[in-house]
């Protein structure tokens, strides 16, 4: 049974608070990230562990969010984008109520890991029903804008869990991280519309298997889903290593830790604002395009600078800043075509993207780590660079190997 998805002008009154009360999820999951990530060195004083599981508890969390992605996009396309949705909120709730109660390390990271089982409804779920509800250029935008919100949690989040540490315990954290999801249930449950386009199917892991098939099969979007994972990877290996860098490294202080994440964040709100901005004025191709420049260069700039000098961290912060700054431009772009460069329901093609680059995440920001204690932030660097040049090359057979997408479809 196939149901015609509602559109951005059947939302009425619910267009603005659906997307709203989804970013405010997307916030919570993702501060749960940044908040704890300065609070880590206190996490492992707090049960006497080593130092080398604070970019362990990023792992889990990315771990958690590839773990259920194969499920919930095809879930969601049979049984409903709302009860999938909802019961993700919850589940998040719950998870941040219950790392309260752990009294190892191992219990912590395993319980990071449920959490982290959130980000897989955002991007299979939530983010497939965006894509559903408006067209094109508007989507573009819409997401560009709404980046900027999520983006608060890495600008403020290490600032705020510097702060908050110095005067509460870190498990204040995630009771604030359950009450932000708590409100976004509210508002997800009142006005979340219906876009799935299978309710009624039979859901079976034959029928699984085949759908995967048909969409890991497509080379272009293999591309599109494994660049969109190396164009946020040095992202995210600096959020998950930068407290050993610039703290333990470097001796700086939680506040000067936190503040340094201000330009590297700003700069990608600022890329995302530009897009945002240029939408309609120039295709999607050229703005991939157009982001392709800063984020090479930047990443060139921070592993040439540590290469010569292994304790120039703020010219490493002015390249990856350069960098996040072409991303915010470029990323939103290429998940639109990577979605679409399919012609398999949303909920499975977002999930088979995510399940990728959730992958990439997971394995790369380990092998950061790696680069990161045999050689210093010189080889940390040198490791981002390769992923940007990775990307680059991914993007370049994309382009030129995918279908045209005409009103959201490919042809």
């Amino acid at each position: 049974m196939h149901n015609t998805p509602n559109t951005a002008s059947l939302l009425g009154r619910q267009a603005l608070l659906f997307p709203l009360c989804l970013v405010l999820f997307e916030f919570a999951t993702y501060i749960a990230n940044d908040m704890i990530q300065p609070g880590m060195l206190a996490v492992v004083a707090n049960f006497n562990a080593s130092e080398d599981w604070v970019p362990t508890s990023m792992t889990a969390y990315l771990a958690g969010g590839m773990f259920l992605q194969w499920l919930l996009g095809p879930l969601s396309d049979r049984r409903g984008r709302r009860p999938v949705m909802l019961a993700g909120v919850g589940f998040f709730v719950l998870s941040c109520l219950a790392i309260l109660f752990a009294q190892t390390i191992e219990q912590f990271m395993v319980i990071r890991f449920f959490q982290g089982i959130s980000l897989c409804f955002i991007g299979a779920v939530g983010y497939a029903t965006i894509q559903e509800s408006f067209e094109e250029s508007v989507c573009i935008r819409i997401t560009a804008l709404m980046a900027n919100v999520a983006l608060a949690a890495p600008l403020l989040g290490p600032l705020a869990g510097a702060a908050m540490i110095q005067y509460a315990p870190w498990q204040l954290m995630f009771v604030i991280f359950a009450v932000l999801a708590s409100i976004a249930f509210w508002g997800l449950h009142k006005a979340m519309p219906e876009t799935a386009s299978r309710i009624g199917e039979k859901l079976s892991v034959k029928g699984l298997l085949h759908d995967y098939k048909i969409v890991l099969k497509n080379r272009p979007f293999l591309c599109g889903a494994l660049a969109i994972g190396f164009a946020s990877l040095p992202l995210l290996a600096w959020i998950a290593q930068s407290p050993v860098i610039l703290i333990s490294g470097e001796g700086l202080s939680a506040l000067e830790y936190g503040v340094l994440q201000v330009p590297v964040f700003g700069a990608l709100i600022i890329g995302n604002i530009t897009l945002a901005k240029l939408t309609g004025k120039r295709s999607v191709e050229q703005l991939i395009k157009l982001g392709a420049v800063p984020m090479v260069a930047g990443l060139f700039i921070a592993a040439i600078v540590t290469f010569l000098s292994g304790h120039a961290y703020l010219w490493m912060t002015a390249g990856l800043s350069l960098y996040a700054f072409g991303i915010g431009i470029a990323n939103a772009g290429l998940y639109r075509l990577t979605l679409f460069s399919s012609d398999m329901s949303k909920g499975t093609v977002s999930a088979a993207m995510g399940m990728i680059s959730m992958m990439v995440f997971t394995l790369g920001i380990e092998l950061a780590k790696v680069a990161y204690l045999s050689g210093g932030s010189g080889l940390f660097n040198i490791f981002n660079l390769i992923s940007g040049l990775l990307w680059l090359s991914l993007v370049a057979v994309f382009i030129r190997k995918r279908r045209p997408v005409v009103n959201g479809a490919a042809v």
